[in-house]
């Protein structure tokens, strides 16, 4: 009863549509914060370098994350963690790091992503982890609220059973060569890439003869 008199005020009139024109436009941004460490992240928009949402970039980043991200930034790094991933709906595909002591050095990493993957060679194996892996994320065991959410969302973005079921097949299709395909599209993206690191202000500031961007804003955060 108070979900219907609440409803009822808003009276039967169908309101009228606006458009939205999707500009992300933010530049390499530092955030100032009083901290010792770092978070860095850089990434940019695969749609708009042509790149067609295909489910291995699911097995991909699974593989960069438990492999190249963990040996290069977390143990050699010294970062307490390390992630990438890719948006299906929006396209934005990016790297990060959090605690991290590095900055410049963990923006190199990122940018050698796309060599690591042309180059690459694992054995079945391996690809077979990777793959499992993705299929946990995609078909693992939820809460309640967690299912209610999931159901939400692909009801409002349309995102039917026999989507689901083709990403799943190609997830379970990946091979070599998709691998060695996303890396030649993150190449292309590292050449125009945004990067945004939240750090001390020594860091962000002052470079101390770091190769860091140019900064479009430095906004002190507090």
């Amino acid at each position: 009863p108070h979900l219907s008199a609440f409803l009822e005020k808003f009276g039967a009139r169908i309101g009228q549509g606006e458009s939205w024109q999707e500009s992300l436009g933010i530049g390499n941004e530092a955030l100032v914060i009083p901290s010792q460490v770092n978070c860095v992240i850089k990434g940019g928009t695969l749609y708009d370098l042509g790149y067609r949402f295909h489910g291995s970039i699911m097995v991909i980043n699974k593989f960069l994350r438990t492999n190249y991200l963990w040996d290069r930034v977390r143990v050699q790094g010294g970062a307490y963690g390390a992630s990438c991933s890719f948006s299906r709906r929006t396209g934005l595909y990016s790297f990060s790091s959090y605690r991290d002591p590095n900055l410049s050095e963990t923006l190199s990493v990122y940018s050698e992503a796309a060599s690591f993957l042309q180059n690459l060679d694992i054995s079945p194996l391996e690809l077979e982890r990777s793959i499992i892996g993705a299929i946990g994320a995609i078909d693992g065991y939820q809460l309640p609220d967690a299912k209610g959410e999931t159901a939400l969302v692909r009801y409002l973005t349309g995102d039917g059973d026999d989507l689901l079921q083709e990403i799943r097949s190609e997830v379970l299709e990946t091979r070599l060569s998709h691998f060695h395909e996303l890396g030649e599209v993150l190449a292309e993206l590292d050449k125009n890439a945004t990067v945004i690191v939240a750090g001390p202000a020594d860091r962000l500031e002052h470079r101390n003869g770091e190769p860091l961007p140019e900064w479009d804003r430095i906004i002190k955060v507090m």
